[in-house]
């Protein structure tokens, strides 16, 4: 088994700053692609940020230049600094975590509890 462990969210006002983190641990012999989603109340989950374990990195367009996703390859931690924050943002916030789980494969696709990140205007 895989298990993540979010956290970071919060309340802030707009153009704050916040910054999340997700753990994973158990069964893991590597890691593909490391994400975060958000999905605010009514609406669909939608695609935040991405990196690979080249260190790629993939963005929303409505994050760009805002948002910055970062990870630890040695010890599965990554990160999503939040800058310049909008109402808009406001969501729940799940981290995602797709590789393998041992040498011969055994494809798992984890994910986080989820944290709530609040916007005021």
């Amino acid at each position: 088994q895989v298990q993540l462990v979010e956290s970071g969210g919060g309340l802030v006002q707009a153009g704050g700053s916040l910054r999340l983190s997700c753990a994973a641990s158990g069964s893991i012999f590597s890691i593909n692609v490391m994400g975060w989603y958000r999905q605010a109340p009514g609406k669909q989950r939608e695609l935040v940020a991405t990196i690979t374990s080249g260190g790629s990195t993939n963005y929303a367009d409505s994050v760009k230049g805002r948002f910055t996703i970062s990870r630890d390859n040695a010890k599965n931690i990554f990160w999503l600094q939040m800058n310049s924050l909008k109402p808009e943002d406001t969501a729940v916030y799940y981290c995602n975590v797709k590789g393998n789980m041992y040498w011969w494969g055994r494809f798992f696709d984890a994910w986080g509890q989820g944290t709530q990140v609040t916007v005021s205007s």
